[in-house]
């Protein structure tokens, strides 16, 4: 089976056995793909350059829709072959439908806190007759109240009698071991524990008595009635909502008292009122009226701002956010000109009536560091919309809404329904109110607030899905009370580090297409009311930090440093050299010298203000920031953290990575921030051209020391750029010259480092055959006779096959180009399926070429339309086959019966080679050894295959 015939296979089984719900999303498709496999789908090794358009490339095994939320969902193609395997997965399926699918990006950057972590939740594990099932664990949601609920047991139960047996003792014990186990446990292991525990043997009939109490936990028959197999869990509270705190009070006054203080702070409202007439914002009302009446103003006036309308004007600037009201003081013309109608005072009063009683509980933040979200709209980046994905979040949203959507019978338009209150549209509505509505679509009934009230138009703001729609009044129902359980699921957040540029058109624009209707992954900083957080996209191979790429918006590119393909550059600083030689210089251009002008700036700023009061207090991953560098300032970015005191930076400039501490790092000075913040980094990438390094070869220390010391500091060097990358240009192809001459190309960096290359490729194949009496792990890949044969070094073969993969993915989908052979010089050869690195012997006049396989010791004829240039890439492995000849037998013209009988003890087998001697050579092809083989396979003794020979000459010899 083919590589690519087995991931289509594996993807089919991926699709099939997802239980979940229909369709796996895109986001997730790989982490389900590598849970099965142990690897993710290998895309780029296909010849695609991202996921997306392999799965479009294979319509009989994978089609892709999108859902609600805008988020791509893979399905499994239904054919003959899937067909029966859908029909099961189908049959698992309950028919209800649970809500839209979840599509939760699980691509966790953190390792988990707990041993069994998926999608950020946590899970606990049990295994019923050898099958093990993962269920997610039970949490702890509102109470109604902060009471516990009164228990009630059935008509015919009786608890059962016994001597000493207190059940209220006993369910107090049980509910203190449940809190120890807060993922359950096997009802066997109850009297243990509570023996454990209490030193007391737990009654036999707490047993019995344990499905009877479900005020103090949840017992669950998961395979049969046998109690042995029970499983007993914390009791199970509502899921409603999602927070441990019990839900707001409610306002409800005696009739009197309810009178006579409202009239109080309507009176105190107006007197402050008088004094602000150009308005008042409602959200200064709290401090201003503690600070005039030194009391509180009570909670439900802020919420309730209709309530005031009797005796002031209230404007909604902002119709998404109805909490920011400007209030003004009606006067008395504004009065007598306002006539309320019997119905508006009706409408008022039962909005303020119902309103005053029905509280909506706060949504809280998730407890986990790296919650998935999904991100709406953003007018600014201090106040991002969105909604967080999960059990307690978007689940239990789509249950509400499937529940109103049942209710308000939305399923048939033409259907009466069944309760006319509340399936009739609202005669008056204010502004502010809560409502059920029916989306314009047809499809859906949403929670919603009424931000503006037309003619026959209203204007409302969907509280769990944070965007704004005018809407015909038909379509607005008031909201039951049983809709008010749940928390508004819309929230806000702010990106941190983007505080001073939360409103800049460049930053807006990029997080509109890199974050908008996306799934994400949020590291929550700072748990406030708005969370400050850094969103990430891990649905790429790397994560993408979005807080990072909106600054980067900010920069201005005439600051860039200058890249043109076939320029030269001269006085050039070369700051870093990796260890995979690629290497970082700056080159001259306007952004580096305004650069070292601003941050010599910041230095004398620093001395004069102190730098101390410009410590980071709060670091996270692409926060930007100064830090020392050889005794001056430079900028840096953060790119990881280790606990709250060590973290990892990069020189942004220079390309140099470093661990420090976090007082080491100071905040950019707001005089020089935006400048800073407009100069894209000086650090230019550079691998030297016609040296590229990869996987299958890599520099040695000695090189690349040798290269630092050539270049590290200099800065008198020159480039000439050869090309740059063609998909993100982030890496210049350059020739490196020492000084300011970049005329001779022989004087290139590029040219002896070529040169040291192959010094080091034939001190490696000297290493692999050094000294006499030297052993080695070989494998026989040609043997003809015991004076000719092929071996290749064991340690290096691993490395072959990775350098031969690479070559079928290059030359595979690269285009074919005319090319003519030459005798003696080096090629890729297409030979049946695979590429070879092949050495032409000769050119011969039916288009056929004569090729000897360099890595196997083979030849070959191979049409001349099969030969490729084998580029510098393919050429740093050494060359694997080397020929030899058998030592311990003396040369001969041996017969074709001792070739056979040679061939079959060695040929296509691992052994051992003992080197005897090295015939050198100029070229590494032509290189010869002599070696003793001997094969260590057999547990008993080595078998010496000279000796072999030797007795097969000297019994033909007798025969003669």
């Amino acid at each position: 089976m083919t590589d690519v015939e087995l991931m289509k296979r594996m993807l089919r089984a991926v699709l099939a056995a997802n239980k979940s719900g229909p369709g796996v999303s895109l986001s997730r498709l790989q982490s389900e793909y590598k849970a099965l496999t142990g690897e993710q789908i290998p895309h780029k090794q296909m010849g695609h350059a991202s996921l997306d358009t392999l799965l479009h490339s294979i319509p009989s095994v994978v089609h892709m829709e999108r859902n609600r939320t805008g988020e791509m969902v893979c399905f499994a193609s239904v054919s003959s072959e899937t067909a029966h395997v859908a029909k099961l997965v189908a049959r698992q399926r309950t028919s209800k439908t649970t809500g839209r699918p979840q599509m939760v990006n699980c691509q966790m950057r953190v390792k988990p806190a707990a041993p069994l972590i998926l999608n950020g939740r946590v899970w606990r594990q049990r295994k019923i007759e050898g099958k093990v099932l993962i269920l997610p664990t039970n949490f702890k949601e509102n109470a109604v109240s902060g009471k516990p609920k009164p228990h009630h047991y059935p008509k015919d139960y009786n608890p059962s009698p016994g001597g000493n047996y207190n059940p209220q003792q006993v369910q107090g014990r049980i509910r203190e071991v449940l809190n120890k186990y807060s993922n359950g446990f096997w009802v066997s292991k109850l009297p243990q524990l509570y023996r454990e525990l209490y030193k007391q043997d737990l009654p036999s009939e707490a047993i019995k008595d344990l499905e009877h109490w479900t005020h103090i936990c949840t017992v669950e028959k998961p395979c049969s009635s046998n109690p042995n197999e029970l499983l007993l869990y914390p009791a199970k509270e509502s899921t409603q909502t999602q927070t441990p705190s019990p839900v707001p009070t409610r306002v409800q006054y005696p009739t009197s008292t309810a009178f006579t203080q409202s009239m109080d702070i309507k009176q105190k409202l107006g007197e402050l009122l008088v004094k602000y007439s150009n308005g008042l914002w409602a959200h200064g009302l709290p401090k201003l009226y503690l600070d005039t009446y030194k009391t509180k103003l009570p909670e439900h006036v802020l919420e309730n701002l209709s309530l005031l309308s009797d005796f002031c004007t209230i404007e909604y600037p902002m119709p998404d956010n109805p909490k920011r009201a400007i209030l003004y003081k009606r006067t008395r013309e504004d009065n007598h000109n306002r006539r309320e109608s019997v119905e508006e005072r009706r409408a008022r009063e039962e909005v303020g009536r119902r309103l005053s009683t029905q509280t909506v509980p706060p949504l809280l933040i998730p407890r986990e560091e790296y919650p998935s979200v999904l991100v709406g709209e953003a007018a600014n980046t201090n106040g991002v919309i969105l909604r967080y994905i999960g059990e307690g979040y978007s689940q239990a949203q789509e249950a509400l809404e499937d529940k109103m959507r049942e209710f308000y019978c939305c399923q048939d338009n033409n259907t009466r329904t069944r309760d006319k209150k509340s399936g009739t549209p609202l005669a008056s509505l204010t502004s502010g109110q809560l409502a059920a509505v029916r989306t314009e679509e047809d499809e859906e009934i949403l929670r919603a607030q009424v931000t503006e009230v037309m003619a026959d138009k209203v204007k409302v703001y969907y509280v769990d899905h944070g965007f704004s729609e005018v809407i015909s009044k038909a379509k607005v129902f008031e909201l039951h009370e049983k809709f008010f359980n749940l928390p508004f699921q819309a929230t806000k957040c702010q990106l941190a580090g983007l505080e001073p540029f939360c409103q800049e058109p460049a930053v807006l624009k990029k997080f509109e297409s890199m974050a908008s209707g996306k799934i994400l992954l949020a590291e929550i900083l700072e748990r406030g009311q708005t969370p400050l957080v850094v969103l990430y996209d891990t649905s790429q191979d790397d994560d993408v930090n979005i807080n990072a790429a909106c600054i980067k918006a900010l920069q201005d590119k005439t600051l860039a440093s200058p890249l043109q393909v076939n320029s030269a550059y001269m006085n050039v600083a070369v700051r870093s050299v990796c260890s995979d030689g690629t290497f970082y210089c700056q080159l001259p251009s306007r952004g580096l010298a305004k650069l070292t002008e601003i941050l010599e700036k910041a230095e004398a700023y620093f001395h004069s203000q102190g730098t101390s009061e410009f410590l980071v207090s709060r670091p996270f991953c692409g926060k930007g920031c100064l830090a020392r560098y050889k005794g001056k300032w430079s900028r840096v970015e953060i790119t990881n953290l280790h606990g709250s005191r060590v973290l990892d930076i990069l020189f942004i400039d220079l390309g140099v990575q470093a661990s420090v501490e976090v007082i080491e790092l100071r905040e950019v000075p707001p005089p020089f921030l935006w400048d800073l913040i407009a100069i894209p980094p000086q650090a230019v990438k550079c691998c030297l051209a016609d040296l590229t390094v990869s996987g299958v070869g890599s520099w040695t220390p000695d090189a690349v020391q040798w290269f630092r010391d050539a270049v590290l500091n200099s800065t008198d060097c020159s480039v000439k750029i050869d090309k740059l990358d063609e998909t993100k240009r982030s890496v210049a192809y350059v020739y490196l010259f020492p000084d300011k001459n970049f005329q001779d190309p022989a004087r290139s960096l590029n040219r002896q480092m070529a040169c040291s290359i192959c010094n080091y490729m034939v001190q490696t194949l000297s290493k692999s055959v050094s000294a006499a009496g030297h052993n080695m792990d070989i494998y026989v890949s040609v043997a003809c006779h015991p004076g000719h044969f092929v071996v290749q070094p064991w340690r290096d073969m691993y490395k072959l096959v990775v350098l031969m993969e690479e070559m079928i993915l290059y030359y595979n989908k690269t285009e074919e180009k005319p090319l003519k052979g030459e005798k003696n010089q080096i090629y890729a050869a297409k030979v049946e399926n695979n590429w070879h690195r092949v050495l032409v012997k000769g050119v011969l006049t039916n288009g056929l070429v004569s090729v000897y396989e360099l890595d196997y010791g083979k030849h070959e004829l191979v049409s001349g339309t099969q030969l490729r240039p084998l580029i510098q890439e393919f050429r740093l492995l050494p060359f694997q086959g080397i020929t030899a000849q058998l030592a311990g037998v003396k040369l001969r013209q041996w017969s074709e019966e001792a070739s056979i009988l040679f061939r079959n003890h060695v040929e296509k087998k691992p052994l051992v080679a003992q080197l005897e001697a090295v015939q050198d050579a100029h070229h590494p092809w032509d290189r010869k050894l002599t070696v003793f083989l001997v094969d260590t396979s057999q547990e008993e003794k080595d078998v010496w295959v000279h000796d072999i020979m030797a007795e097969f000459v000297d019994e033909l010899t007798k025969e003669v």
